[in-house]
């Protein structure tokens, strides 16, 4: 089936990014929210995405070392063509309240919610009444399992996971993981959607908690995060090691801000209640983390409004 209509349910980082690379890539995009505040908190990042994918346009027809796969191919690159769909992408994105009215005709819908169980669980009992009987949904969850969810969806062959990589126009990775009950022919079609919004698609043939990505990304920031909480060093200094000592782009905290400190705590607590999440060798090696203290940490800066660049504040301040 040929995808046209797209629903994505949370407007948070990673929400909003799927929803306007969508909509970038011509589909009829809605991202349905919870209530009038969240439209207060999504539509700032929904103006900011399209000045970051002109800005990244501009740079790209300059510098070829500035090249975001996700917009265009090196070898087609159409500067007023990508502007015209950038600019198409932002006045015809919809945000809306009404669940109802936001998933009919919808061909897939992906749940973009943070990283907490009940809420999800709650969504989806929302969402199976009001859904067509051909919708396909995903979870771009980060860390949790399908299998955890399929049973509230009303349909479990047609669910599965898609999660995408921070900065989706230039890390333009989509990795699809299927859980026991979901066919073939939706695993299929959710990867040629992978490929049509201009991501690489990449199978996960066993349901993993961390998927590709994040299996390896997240002891990393749990690492650092834990440097920091056991007062062996500062943000900064830790991420300096880090990007000085490897020549990676960011370090931990670096990381921290641009998802989000509400996903990191989300992730922290989710990870010291599950320690089942480990594999043995792994859980050997993190047993000395202090995720109590993670745990304190992140909610006294998001307690205080301080929960990345989203808000102009995390561990660091942003203009």
């Amino acid at each position: 089936m040929a995808y046209k209509k797209v629903v994505v349910a949370g407007g948070g980082v990673l929400g909003s990014q799927i929803a306007f690379q969508s909509a970038y890539c011509g589909f009829d995009v809605t991202i349905w929210l919870r209530s009038e505040s969240s439209i207060g908190r999504t539509q700032p990042k929904i103006d900011k995405l399209k000045d970051t994918y002109l800005a990244a346009i501009e740079a790209m027809s300059q510098d070829t070392k500035a090249w975001c796969a996700g917009i265009a191919d090196s070898d087609h690159f159409d500067k007023d063509a990508c502007i015209a769909k950038t600019l198409a992408a932002y006045e015809n994105l919809k945000l809306e309240l009404d669940l109802t009215k936001a998933c009919e005709n919808a061909d897939l819908v992906i749940e973009s919610m943070t990283e907490n169980v009940q809420d999800k669980i709650t969504f989806y009992e929302k969402l199976a009444p009001v859904l067509p009987e051909k919708t396909v949904i995903a979870t771009n969850s980060s860390t949790l399992l399908p299998s955890q969810f399929a049973k509230y969806t009303g349909r479990p062959n047609k669910y599965l996971s898609l999660h995408f990589a921070n900065s989706i126009w230039k890390n333009n990775t989509a990795e699809i993981m299927a859980q026991n009950q979901t066919e073939q022919k939706y695993f299929d079609e959710v990867m040629e959607f992978g490929n049509q919004i201009r991501m690489i698609s990449l199978p996960v043939k066993k349901e993993k908690n961390g998927y590709l990505l994040n299996s390896m990304l997240v002891p990393f920031l749990l690492s650092g995060l834990d440097l920091y909480v056991s007062g062996v060093s500062d943000p900064q200094s830790i991420d300096i090691a880090w990007t000085r000592g490897t020549g990676a782009p960011k370090g931990p905290f670096q990381i921290f801000d641009t998802v989000g400190l509400t996903t990191a705590y989300n992730i922290v607590m989710q990870y010291q209640k599950v320690p089942g999440l480990f594999s043995p060798l792994l859980k050997k090696m993190m047993m000395p983390y202090n995720f109590k203290k993670m745990a304190e940490v992140l909610k006294k800066y998001i307690d205080e409004g301080k929960l990345g660049m989203s808000s102009g504040e995390g561990f660091y301040k942003y203009k």
